[in-house]
């Protein structure tokens, strides 16, 4: 299923082209074998509260989001074989492009929503 995010809080589109990873395979593989993510694309990985960037070959941005599809923690740039710490109150994680959580502005605590 594909989605559109925005930031309502910033009035900013962070994705065109958003898929969501729900089943344990799809949230496994992620975003492996891939060479990079478009500007638009996105990968919405749920439930999800920590991510890492092992055996992938670009630099991504991660948001983590709560219940309510708020912006809960901001990770700008996470490199290849890194790890990005666990947050409780994450529900679910978006890997975006790296570079689109600077270019929107987007912030803790900034409210996402997610249209088909």
């Amino acid at each position: 299923m594909d989605v559109r995010i925005t930031n309502t809080t910033r009035g900013t589109e962070l994705a065109s082209d958003a898929r969501i990873a729900r089943s344990s395979w799809a949230r496994l593989a992620g975003l492996l074998g891939r060479g990079s993510l478009r500007p638009g694309e996105a990968l919405v990985i749920e439930p999800c509260n920590s991510v890492h960037t092992a055996f992938m070959r670009f630099t991504i941005d991660v948001l983590y989001i709560d219940r309510e599809r708020r912006v809960a923690k901001a990770v700008n740039a996470l490199r290849p074989f890194r790890v990005s710490s666990a947050l409780r109150s994450a529900r679910s994680v978006i890997e975006l492009p790296a570079g689109v959580i600077a270019a929107t502005g987007t912030a803790v605590g900034d409210q996402l929503q997610f249209d088909s």
